[in-house]
């Protein structure tokens, strides 16, 4: 190549045969000119470096790493190490893109130099296919637009669909790349670079087509469990809204309560109780602390010199409830506050 590009595709594909020449079209009519696609074939076995081999005589931007099978963390800093543009794009080889998607997200960037990744909406498909979660999913990512956003909702699920992201290399190169702590990989570089005050944006346009399959990484491997994102929340809770607390009191002595307290314990936080709407529990004690009812969380706010409070109900407008109850007392979400399901 004999220039620069300022942007990059970086595409991870593993046995992608099915789905790849569909992604490559849509990067190849893309609007945007003088971009690269850096495809990094993770020790495919079916027919995708023949796809990739074929599409690289057909379009002079693609260039192909291969390398044995280590994973998708180890494949995407294999490709981002490759990537010469200072701006990266993702994309995943079983989706499709709009054509306007690398000039918009570029130009964003160019414009806002202090965002240091910008996602855009994102439609699922074939819509026949998509899965109520999945669906729920996209509708509320697709509402987190401003970094206020973003940033308030960043403990409740990952605020941005990896694949529909385009950030400045700077940014991630500086927090350490994508790391493998055996959760995903794309929720872990969103904490960190959130940890070190990095912004985000959203394009209000859906620019990104993602493809819902029974097969999708997302669905079958167990770095994507809930577990493990409960894990990766207690992992970057403690240096980040639980950082100098002197109390951690979690709303919830539900299933996602009980799991997420267990991680944070495990780390030391300074859990001192649970709060709760069900009588049955009210008055029983979790983990060995007392479990109230919202009535008295002011009491024992007031017993701390600076507290938070995790609200840890999975339950379908839980969160919105819990907003509503804890405003009307006083508290500030993303200060005194933070949602974590």
């Amino acid at each position: 190549m004999d220039y620069q590009p300022a942007l990059s595709v970086l595409m991870p594909c593993y046995d992608a045969a099915e789905t790849l020449p569909e992604a490559l079209e849509s990067l190849a009519r893309q609007s945007l000119a003088g971009f690269e696609i850096v495809a990094v074939d993770d020790g495919s076995s079916d027919l995708t470096p023949d796809i990739l081999a074929e599409w690289g005589r057909r379009l002079p931007l693609l260039r192909v790493i291969s390398q044995p099978h280590r994973g998708i963390a180890e494949a995407l800093n294999a490709g981002l190490q490759a990537c010469q543009g200072s701006y990266i794009a993702r994309m995943d080889a079983d989706d499709r893109c709009h054509p306007e998607r690398l000039s918009r997200q570029l130009s964003f960037l160019q414009a806002h130099p202090e965002v240091a990744v910008v996602g855009c909406q994102v439609a699922g498909f074939p819509q026949d296919q998509v899965r109520e979660g999945f669906r729920l999913y996209l509708e509320w990512q697709n509402a987190l637009l401003s970094d206020e956003d973003i940033r308030r909702e960043m403990f409740v699920e990952s605020p941005l669909a990896h694949p529909s992201a385009v950030f400045r290399k700077e940014w991630v190169a500086a927090v350490g790349g994508y790391q493998e702590h055996g959760w995903a990989e794309d929720y872990d570089l969103w904490l960190r670079l959130y940890l070190a005050g990095a912004r985000f944006a959203k394009l209000r346009e859906v620019l990104l087509y993602w493809r819902e399959r029974p097969a999708r990484l997302t669905r079958t491997h167990s770095r994507y469990s809930l577990e493990n994102f409960l894990r990766a929340k207690a992992h970057y809770l403690l240096p980040g809204p639980l950082e100098g607390r002197e109390a951690v009191i979690v709303w919830g002595a539900g299933m996602i309560g009980r799991r997420l307290s267990k991680h944070l314990l495990r780390q030391g936080a300074p859990l001192v109780a649970f709060v709760d709407i069900a009588p049955r529990k009210i008055g029983r004690a979790l983990r060995g602390l007392p479990i109230i009812p919202p009535e008295a969380l002011m009491e024992w706010w007031r017993r701390y010199q600076n507290p938070v409070l995790l609200a840890a109900v999975g339950a379908r407008g839980a969160r919105a409830l819990i907003r509503g109850r804890l405003k009307s007392m006083g508290l500030r979400e993303g200060q005194d506050w933070w949602g974590v399901a």
